[in-house]
C-alpha cells in the first residue's frame, strides 16, 4: 500500500476544490492545478476566503485556517503534479477530456503515483486503459459540497490492484469521510439510483402535474428528503445532471433514463442552475 504525503488535485473548479480543502485540512501537501496558474490561485482564494468565514462564525480556530489554506499549492499545468503520490483528476463530466487528461497525466507524474477520477458517471475502466498503469487507476467520487458531504464512492476498474483501492480507502478514511465500494458500471451506486429520481421529477414538471415547489415540497416531506428532487437538480448543475442521463442512456439503452425535453432546452439556454442564476429556481448571482 503507497504512502500518500503529496496529493495532486487537477480542475480548481467547485468540486476540485472543496476536494484539495478537505485534504489540506487533513494535513496533506495540496497541489492545485488548474489551466492556467492565475486560475488555480484564484481558486485557493476563494478556499481561503471560505476557512475566514468559518473562523468568524466561530466554526473553525484560526491557526487550523491559516495551516490549511498554506498546505494548498496552486500550479498552473499537470507538469507542476510530477512529485504528487496520488492525483486526483476533478474536471468536467466529459469523457474526451478525462482521457486526454489522463494520457498527460500518465506522462507527467512518477510511476509509482496513484491516478484517481472523481467522474459520476464515465467508465474507470476506459479512463484506467489509456494509462501505462491502469492498475494504478481507482474512482474516488466525492459529493457535492465536499466539505460537509461524508461520501466517497470508490470505484474499481476491472484492471484497480488491490493495494491502490487499499491505499484509495485509508486516505478516504483519513479525509474524515466514509467510503462505499461500487463495481465499474455508469453511475455508480449514487447516481444510478439518483437520476431516475431526478429525472421522473423533471418529467412531472413538464408535463404540468404540479409546480416546482409543489413537486419538492412532496420529495421533501412526503419522501423525508432534505432537498427536492430540482432543487438538487439546479444545485447540480442541469448541464451536468443531463449529461450523466446521456451517458446512462447510451449505455444502458433504457428509455428510463431518457432526458426530458425540458432539461435539454434549459440546458440549451443556459438556464443551468444555482451557478448559472437561474434553472427550474432563479438564484441571486453572487
Amino acid at each position: 500500500m503507497s504512502e500518500i504525503h503529496v496529493l495532486g488535485v487537477l480542475g480548481a473548479g467547485q468540486m476540485g476544490s472543496g476536494i484539495a480543502q478537505v485534504a489540506a485540512a487533513a494535513g496533506y501537501t495540496v497541489k492545485l492545478a488548474d489551466a492556467n496558474l492565475e486560475l488555480a490561485s484564484k481558486a485557493k482564494a476563494k478556499i481561503v476566503g471560505g476557512l475566514q468565514k468559518l473562523v468568524e462564525k466561530g466554526k473553525l480556530a484560526a491557526p487550523d485556517a491559516a495551516a490549511t489554506g498554506d498546505r494548498i499549492v496552486p500550479v498552473g499545468s499537470i507538469a507542476d503534479l510530477a512529485d504528487a503520490d496520488l492525483v486526483i483528476e476533478a474536471a468536467t463530466e466529459n469523457l474526451e477530456l478525462k482521457l486526454e487528461l489522463f494520457r498527460k497525466l500518465d506522462a507527467a507524474v512518477k510511476p509509482e503515483a496513484l491516478l484517481a477520477s472523481n467522474t459520476s458517471s464515465i467508465s474507470i475502466t476506459r479512463i484506467a486503459a489509456v494509462t501505462k498503469r491502469p492498475s494504478q487507476v481507482v474512482g474516488m467520487h466525492f459529493f457535492n459540497p465536499v466539505p460537509l458531504m461524508k461520501l466517497v464512492e470508490v470505484i474499481r476498474a476491472i484492471q484497480t490492484a488491490d493495494a491502490t483501492y487499499e491505499t484509495v480507502k485509508t486516505l478516504a478514511a483519513k479525509l474524515n469521510k466514509t467510503a462505499v465500494t461500487a463495481k465499474d458500471s455508469p453511475g455508480f451506486l449514487v447516481n444510478r439510483i439518483l437520476m431516475p429520481l431526478l429525472l421522473e421529477a423533471i418529467f412531472t414538471l413538464e408535463q404540468g402535474l404540479g409546480s416546482a415547489e409543489d413537486i419538492d415540497t412532496a420529495a421533501k416531506l412526503g419522501l423525508n428528503h432534505p432537498m427536492g428532487p430540482l432543487e438538487l437538480s439546479d444545485f447540480i448543475g442541469l448541464d451536468t445532471v443531463l449529461a450523466i442521463a446521456e451517458v446512462f442512456h447510451r449505455e444502458f439503452g433504457d428509455s428510463k433514463y431518457r432526458a426530458p425535453v425540458m432539461l435539454r432546452n434549459y440546458v440549451a439556454a443556459g438556464w443551468l442552475g444555482r451557478k448559472a442564476g437561474r434553472g427550474f429556481y432563479t438564484y441571486e448571482k453572487k
